[in-house]
């Protein structure tokens, strides 16, 4: 069945109902931008959400960084970034393939539609002109036969009168044998009129109407095939991603499974054990027993401050009042004057005599609170020394392990950027014309002086740390010896030379992590060159490039003419610097 055979009457029920078919893609359209919109801004509010509390400025060295709490936080807030950036990526994929696709659809089926409703209306225009020909026609003929017939009753009539003559008679026969020709024509030509009415109607009816309509039929079951496969990527977008939303889900509750919190809490005792033992019992002093005795070091006859009434005390292992904050005399509000000691067996002092117990417990709260507020302030600002003696032993040794390894760092730049001048060097010696040897002498005396000064600092760091009870379990640290080339030996724990070779300069000069070393990552590029001409690099350290190849910079010039560059394939070497056009600011913005 289709519409052409069964709805060849229904002209307006197909017009009006292909337009709401149209109508209703343009709702659904509509309807998903909607979606999209809100997609998007959900994903929104969850990046600023993760953003919120990622908290970007606590720096990877802090103390709760470390913390499996912390680190799980952290994956969850990454994970819920992922998340959002799925429900970004719907909307994403609903906006192309429904939205931008259905209204460009939905534009061709309008030009479709627009173009089979003017082909109706121009077989009906066809149509009615034909029949208003044939009703001319037929009104011509009607009105043609009537004069007919009233021609011939005429001429009849003109006929049997008597009076009327031979050509009254003849003229009236005439008249009205032409009207009957004249009528005769119209009647042949409203038949041809009527046949051709008729032939035009049959093929607007059975042939023209019905293919027009069928083909809207057409159109519109398409419209409702592309709007069913709307309706299926609605759900199928989110399908698609749903396996990796699963993963990020995955992600968060693995977060979560990932907490240690017995590893945490191993994790606090390491960042703050400080290595003391716990205070002995305090001794109690009887100042009964001396009131009456002769003058004395215990003696409570001359009245002694609160540091030598607590003297016993004072080599204890005090956590409070003692290395957790060294205290100076000048931190300590000043004592009283004591009395003149009395002579032996002697009166004793007025203010001591008439109550000895209650004037030495009231010398002890007066010292005893200024004491406490000094060890606050001295607590929050504490005096800072080279080698973290202001801190307890524990975390003392880890300072000063972090500080040793920052000494190598700073000792392997110096040394490789000794080797860098040495192999420079060698390059102006071989070639006169790059540049001047000489040159180079201040840099490399001042590299010399810089590696000595390390080295001294290395020795220094690594005495304090033997001092403050280094173990065997920690980063062990090697001495190191340079020759005037910049290159460096290994010394055993004896100091005298190990059999080991001299070791690639790329190595790094301190020591091992429990025998795991990783290698450092390749310095990141500072910005790029372009060659202006053709270089061989023949010489040792150098590199060679052909003019108009682009290279990254890794080491800018530092005065000597030379660049340090890197390929793309991971060599690198120095180039003259007036052989390339360098770009160093672009790098940096990016």
């Amino acid at each position: 069945m289709d519409w052409g055979t069964e709805l060849w009457d229904q002209y307006d029920i197909i017009e009006k109902h292909t337009q709401s078919g149209l109508e209703l893609v343009e709702k659904y359209v509509k309807f998903v931008k909607e979606r999209t919109e809100i997609e998007q801004n959900y994903a929104k509010q969850l990046r600023n959400l993760s953003k919120k509390y990622n908290l970007k400025r606590i720096g990877k060295d802090e103390p709760e960084c470390r913390l499996s709490s912390y680190q799980s936080f952290l994956e969850i807030l990454n994970e819920m970034n992922d998340y959002a950036g799925q429900r970004e990526l719907i909307a994403e994929n609903m906006m192309m393939n429904i939205c931008i696709d259905l209204t460009k659809y939905l534009q061709e089926l309008k030009q479709e539609r627009k173009m089979y409703l003017m082909e109706a209306k121009k077989a009906q225009q066809s149509l009615e002109s034909t029949y208003k020909q044939l009703d001319s026609s037929k009104k011509r003929f009607e009105r043609e036969w009537r004069e007919a017939e009233r021609a011939a009753q005429y001429a009849e009539k003109t006929d049997q009168d008597i009076n009327a003559t031979k050509a009254d008679v003849e003229k009236a026969k005439q008249q009205a044998h032409m009207r009957a020709h004249v009528a005769e024509e119209c009647k042949n030509d409203y038949a041809a009129q009527l046949q051709k009415y008729n032939k035009e109607q049959n093929q607007f009816y059975f042939n023209d109407m019905p293919l027009i309509f069928n083909k809207v039929q057409d159109l519109d079951e398409r419209r409702v095939r592309k709007l069913a496969q709307g309706y299926i990527l609605f759900s199928d977008t989110e399908k698609h991603v749903m396996p990796i939303i699963g993963k990020c889900l995955e992600g968060m509750t693995k977060a979560g499974t990932n907490v240690n919190e017995r590893n945490d809490s191993m994790i606090v005792i390491e960042q703050n054990k400080s290595g003391f033992e716990r205070p002995g019992d305090l001794e109690f002093e009887d100042y009964s027993q001396g009131i009456n005795r002769a003058s004395s070091d215990s003696s409570l006859g001359t009245p002694k401050g609160p540091l030598e009434l607590l003297g016993k005390n004072r080599n204890k292992n005090f956590w409070l009042f003692s290395k957790k904050s060294k205290l100076s005399p000048s931190t300590l509000p000043p004592f009283s004057t004591p009395p003149a000691p009395s002579p032996a067996n002697g009166p004793s002092s007025p203010k001591f005599g008439r109550d000895p117990l209650s004037y030495c417990l009231k010398e002890i709260n007066k010292t005893v609170k200024p004491r406490i507020h000094s060890f606050r302030t001295l607590r929050r600002s504490p005096t800072v020394t080279e080698d973290f003696t202001h801190l307890p032993p524990e975390q003392r040794r880890k300072r000063l392990q972090q500080k040793l390894e920052e000494i190598c760092k700073e000792l392997q730049k110096e040394v490789d950027q000794s080797e860098a001048l040495g192999k420079m060097k060698d390059v102006y010696e071989k070639n006169p014309q790059m540049g001047d040897p000489a040159s180079l002498a201040s840099q490399i005396s001042q590299t010399s002086q810089s590696i000595e000064r390390l080295k001294g600092e290395l020795n220094k760091y690594e005495t304090w740390l033997a001092e403050a009870g280094g173990r065997g379990d920690t980063l062990r640290y090697k001495s190191h010896t340079f020759n005037n080339n910049g290159a460096h030996d290994i010394l055993g724990p004896d100091g005298a030379h190990s059999d080991e070779s001299t070791p690639d300069p790329s190595q790094a000069i301190y020591a091992e992590f429990d025998d795991d070393f990783e290698d450092e990552e390749l310095t990141a590029p500072i910005g790029k060159c372009t060659a202006m001409y053709s270089f061989p690099g023949a010489s040792e350290g150098t590199i060679s490039m052909q003019e108009g190849e682009v290279l990254a910079v890794v080491e800018e010039d530092k005065g000597d003419g030379w660049t340090r560059v890197r390929r793309n394939n991971g060599d690198e070497g120095y180039i003259p610097t007036s052989y390339v056009t360098i770009s160093i600011q672009q790098m940096k913005d990016i």
